[in-house]
């Protein structure tokens, strides 16, 4: 059971129609997913600044190396997760 769900059981839902229910739970599962990628965006950040910036920044810019790195870093990031929710949405249907 997901935190939006187990959250839920703790609020008294008897006053609310099935339809604000329905509601309700689509907005917390909505929340969830954006705490997830919001989560994902600073683990891909945490991840590739610390591979591509090994030292400290010289001036306003990265230099062409670094810029070239947390590009190539974030775009196969970024395809494995595609992959993966490919993966696991054949195995969902399948």
């Amino acid at each position: 059971m997901n935190t939006a769900q187990s959250s839920l059981d703790n609020v008294d839902l008897d006053k609310l129609n099935d339809q604000d229910k329905q509601e309700l739970r689509q907005f917390l599962n909505n929340q969830q997913q954006r705490s997830q990628i919001q989560s994902q965006t600073h683990q891909l950040t945490q991840i590739c600044w610390t591979k591509c910036v090994p030292g400290s920044i010289n001036g306003a810019k990265l230099d062409k190396n670094e810029e070239g790195c947390l590009a190539n870093c974030v775009n196969r990031f970024m395809d494995l997760n595609f992959l993966t929710v490919k993966h696991l949405n054949s195995m969902r249907s399948g």
